[in-house]
């Protein structure tokens, strides 16, 4: 039950996202479908259109279809993974110091895998910093969350992409 919830967290989580699209802004059939056009209906059909025919996929790999694999991925929002029921899962896990919850929330703040155990470490440690009160909100727990790793020497370069 725990891996459907981060499961679904992580992709309730994407569909947030406001990243570059993969393969760049240009790319596939759907958006050379609906050039031009705005809004979130267009952009649902083009995206569509690219996923169920995998055109989007073939043309980064072969360079066609308007795209390219050259420029970097972007985010422009906050990572608020802190939904329902994930919030309780990681105040036990940080307030334990593990848990799958809590490298979860490490991975979507891009913190790199050499680096988990000292995120979580310090979380750990920062707990009652995090989590203040019994109703804190999910944007005050990412809040905290930043400002304990801006803190910390190691952490504070994750904390520079994120503000």
């Amino acid at each position: 039950m725990r891996r459907i919830l981060l499961g679904s967290l992580l992709a309730a989580a994407s569909l947030n996202a406001f990243a570059e699209a993969p393969g760049g802004p240009d790319c596939g059939w759907g958006n050379m479908l609906f050039k031009g056009q705005r809004g979130l209906p267009s952009h649902i059909v083009a995206s569509t259109t690219n996923g169920s025919s995998g055109n989007a996929t073939s043309g980064m790999t072969t360079g066609t279809n308007g795209c390219r694999t050259d420029g970097a991925l972007t985010y422009g929002g906050k990572p608020m993974l802190l939904v329902g029921n994930m919030m309780d899962e990681l105040s036990e896990d940080m307030a334990k110091g593990e848990g799958e919850a809590l490298t979860t929330y490490a991975v979507v703040l891009g913190v790199k895998p050499e680096d988990r155990a000292h995120f979580i470490s310090v979380t750990h440690d920062h707990f009652s910093q995090i989590f203040s009160s019994a109703d804190v909100t999910a944007e005050q727990v990412l809040d905290a969350t930043f400002s304990v790793m801006k803190g910390d020497e190691r952490l504070a370069r994750y904390v520079a992409d994120q503000a």
